[in-house]
């Protein structure tokens, strides 16, 4: 018994240790790396200048931009997810991969999404650009339009990759596309990010995969939307730079654009554990260690001068921040983030433990945050169902108790109404059931397009790499990816959350993920696990990792705390309830906001005038910047705001009325209670 317990123990690390070669080769491939042998078995769908040229005549059969009614899009990753700027009731998604285990499908439809009508619409055009994932896409700031560049393309068995390097402009009323011909732009990549600033689209970051190597990039490249060219600015020589990576945060701010986290490999030598005959030291091995940057940089774009030459450039230079305040511990990679009123809205990621025999673990997360640029500090938001007000409740109360009075007046017309012999009540007047039939069914008639969509109290399972965006305060979060062990689950969903009430996660679409079809390796090897794990492991570790199933409750003891040290404790800016702007209160709307601390926002408007030479406002004029002042000093403070109301609702309080709002501004006893 002893010998074949010591034979089976020696099997299972044979099979961990193939397994762990299986899984190194895996990431390899699914980072670019070929070898000539991947290459070789590949070779039936290698050719990707025909396959690409396939997809070119399909298009051309296109001969004007259409939009249909359709489904929600299939499931698919590293899409791109933007929010429409010319229309704020629409969502753009375009793009994207499928990879089921064996084959990987490479999409170019653009979908859009119609938030009033909660409908989807496929766009075709005679010139949409080809299949790719990994690619970028921003809105063009002052020039209007989206812009995409770059992005990748493989052969179905991912034996070869193919980068793209064109550039196009979206018009987001007509649907159409136009590629933008420039020479000298930047060359071909994936996995980097854009943003813009004024008349300028800024592109930073992205890998190159060759088939013996990636190459990580860290240049920076500004395209002029007015004079239709590209420009790869000079950077002081003194100056840092930022570590070259992909899959970071790249947010516009009114002075450049800030940069936070990201994800590289970079090669490490380390010693062989054998040694040789002489004795000597074993040859050193070369590996490439996975990085997940936290640092934060500030990108400084000064335009050129008004009365400056026609062919002058604007200059550039990175400043490094400190590091930001209660960031998202532990550090993870595909933490995707997405612009919001002078912050930035992230959610999931993934982090990866140290390797054990069993192979590399990874913790996923489903927490979002909300970074704030100006102060360099992150807040964690939670979901908070929607609060009763007293009057609300009493509301009810009345609506239920004259139901019940009208239920007991027809149930006593009925019994008079037999008593009296006059026939059967049904016949002259229909009963309390049939009232409410008919008024549902007019009503329905009325709303027909308007279906009520589920709310959950918690967010999405864990994932990372989601698609964001934000349309009229409202995030959106599309699709996804969660691992478990080497199987790779694409989520086919969409959720909603509004950042002003956070009052729930609203389903706009969910469907079951695909199954993972594997290899028949995977197979086999699934098969030796199940022989060493029993029936109740095997149930509870299928039970926790289904990406299915629901979230995990956002309940007080699994919110994650900050982690700051004193160090960073320091660094924190002032707090924006602290300076001497009008700033919210509790339970209070940006329209109630605004409403009382109006005049102070126009008098601050004046005085930012008199100092503002040959410039005269109207009397609209000066109350629309007041709004815009008001609205973000109310978005600047509203996590501060939203912990304040946490406690208060916590301690019983649902709502706070100022003194002299309720008339009794004056002393007395009832200002001292």
């Amino acid at each position: 018994m002893a010998k074949d317990a010591k034979k089976k123990k020696a099997d299972k690390k044979v099979r961990v240790a193939q397994k762990q070669e299986k899984k190194a080769t895996q990431k390899e491939k699914k980072h670019g790396k070929k070898s000539k042998d991947d290459i070789d078995s590949d070779a039936e769908d290698a050719d990707l200048d025909a396959i690409l040229a396939n997809y070119q005549k399909e298009q051309e059969q296109f001969l004007k931009v259409t939009e249909v009614p359709c489904d929600p899009p299939s499931a698919r990753g590293s899409a791109t997810l933007v929010a429409s700027p010319g229309n704020s009731s629409e969502v753009f998604l375009f793009g994207g991969e499928f990879f089921n285990g064996q084959l990987a499908l490479f999409y170019n439809e653009l979908f859009v999404y119609k938030i009033n009508s909660d409908s989807w619409r496929k766009v075709t055009s005679p010139n949409t650009p080809l299949p790719r994932s990994g690619h970028a896409m921003c809105q063009g700031g002052n020039a209007g339009g989206i812009y995409l560049f770059g992005g990748e393309f493989s052969s179905p068995k991912q034996g070869t990759f193919y980068h793209y390097n064109d550039f196009w402009r979206l018009e987001p009323g007509s649907r159409e596309w136009t590629k933008l011909e420039g020479k000298g732009g930047p060359p071909a990549r994936s996995g980097h990010r854009m943003t813009f600033f004024k008349n300028y689209i800024v592109l930073f970051g992205g890998f190159q995969d060759t088939s013996q190597q990636t190459r990580y990039l860290n240049d920076v490249w500004l395209y002029d939307t007015q004079r239709f060219s590209w420009h790869q600015p000079a950077l002081p020589p003194a100056m840092g730079k930022p570590d070259a990576r992909s899959s970071f945060s790249l947010l516009p701010n009114e002075n450049g654009a800030v940069l936070y986290g990201g994800y590289s490999r970079v090669k490490v030598s380390s010693a062989a554990t054998k040694a040789t005959k002489g004795g000597g030291k074993g040859a050193s091995k070369v590996t490439m260690k996975p990085i997940v940057h936290q640092d934060t940089w500030f990108l400084r774009v000064t335009p050129p001068a008004s009365d400056a030459p026609p062919n002058t450039l604007p200059t550039v230079r990175w400043e490094r921040r400190k590091r930001p305040v209660n960031a998202p511990n532990p550090p993870r990679a595909g933490i995707t983030m997405a612009h919001h009123k002078g912050r930035g809205i992230c959610f999931g990621g993934v982090h990866d433990v140290e390797e054990s025999e069993e192979g590399m673990d990874s913790e996923f997360f489903n927490v979002m945050y909300a970074y704030n640029i100006d102060r360099n500090r992150f807040f964690q938001l939670g979901l908070r169902r929607p609060r009763t007000s007293a009057k609300k409740v009493a509301a009810a109360a009345e609506r239920s108790r004259r139901g019940r009075g009208k239920a007991d007046e027809e149930e006593l017309l009925r019994n008079l109404a037999l008593i009296e012999g006059k026939g059967n009540l049904d016949s002259e007047m229909p009963d309390a059931e049939s009232l409410n039939h008919t008024t549902v069914d007019s009503d329905d008639e009325g709303r027909a397009d308007k279906v009520e969509k589920p709310v959950i109290w918690e967010m999405p399972h864990p994932r990372f790499n989601a698609q964001l965006t934000v349309q009229e305060d409202t995030l959106y979060i599309y699709g996804g990816t969660f691992e478990k062990g080497d199987r790779e689950f694409t989520f086919d969903e969409m959720w909603a959350v509004d950042l002003g009430k956070l009052d729930g996660c609203k389903e706009v679409f969910k469907r079951d993920i695909s199954d993972w079809v594997g290899s028949e390796d995977e197979e086999s090897e699934d098969e030796d696990e199940d022989e060493d794990m029993s029936d109740e492991e095997a149930s509870q570790d299928e039970e926790s990792a289904d990406p299915n199933t629901p979230a995990t409750s956002l309940a007080p003891s699994t919110v994650e705390e900050p982690a700051s040290s004193e160090a960073e404790i320091t660094e924190l800016d002032s707090s924006s309830l602290a300076d001497k702007l009008p700033h919210p209160r509790p339970f209070e709307s940006l329209r109630d906001f605004f409403t009382r601390t109006s005049n102070d926002w126009q008098e601050i408007v004046m005085d930012w005038l008199r100092y503002q030479r040959d410039m005269q406002l109207e009397i609209k004029e000066i109350r629309k910047r007041a709004f815009e002042r008001a609205e973000g000093k109310w978005w600047d403070c509203r996590e501060e705001i939203q912990v304040l109301e946490d406690e208060q609702e916590a301690a019983g309080i649902s709502e706070v009325v100022a003194l002299e709002e309720r008339g009794g501004g004056g002393g007395g006893a009832g200002r001292r209670r």
